[in-house]
């Protein structure tokens, strides 16, 4: 595998170190008003799925793909699909679906070239992946930073 992959897949081991973390913990709020690391997870699985299904199948040679949903909304959406679910399924969801973006995405030839939503930047399957690398960092703070405090 290689480092933008590597990279991409090393947010597994965090999110998997979570569940031995008290569930009431990863339960609350990062911060007030903010999500928690389990809706954080979540909202990363969602994304996950979203380029799985809607993304991923239609990265060939010279295609345009999707345009990104609204994030906002997007966001909602994700974070209400999961509200019902356990911290453990929501974790198990995440790391199958990261691993199986992962897998998809480094069978795509080195080659390929595509757009996004009409736009002239042209992407690699990596290069696609590496747009999320800084999002995942993001979000990997915050998680650390309420698992550090003391609140």
């Amino acid at each position: 595998m290689n480092k933008t992959f590597s990279q991409y897949a090393s947010l597994i081991d965090d999110v998997l170190k979570l569940k031995e973390v008290p569930e009431d913990r990863v339960c609350e709020p990062i911060k007030e008003g903010k999500w928690s690391i389990i809706q954080i997870v979540g909202h990363l699985y969602y994304w996950d799925q979203f380029i799985l299904e809607q993304m991923v199948p239609h990265m060939v040679d010279g295609a345009d793909l999707p345009k990104f949903p609204d994030h906002d909304q997007y966001n909602a959406e994700g974070i209400a699909f999961i509200k019902d679910d356990s911290v453990e399924s929501i974790i198990d969801r995440f790391v199958s679906t990261r691993q199986e973006l992962i897998n998809r995405v480094e069978l795509i030839g080195k080659d390929v070239r595509f757009t996004i939503g009409g736009g002239k930047r042209k992407f690699s399957g990596e290069s696609y992946v590496k747009m999320f690398i800084k999002h995942d960092a993001h979000h990997l703070k915050q998680m650390n930073g309420k698992l550090q405090s003391q609140d």
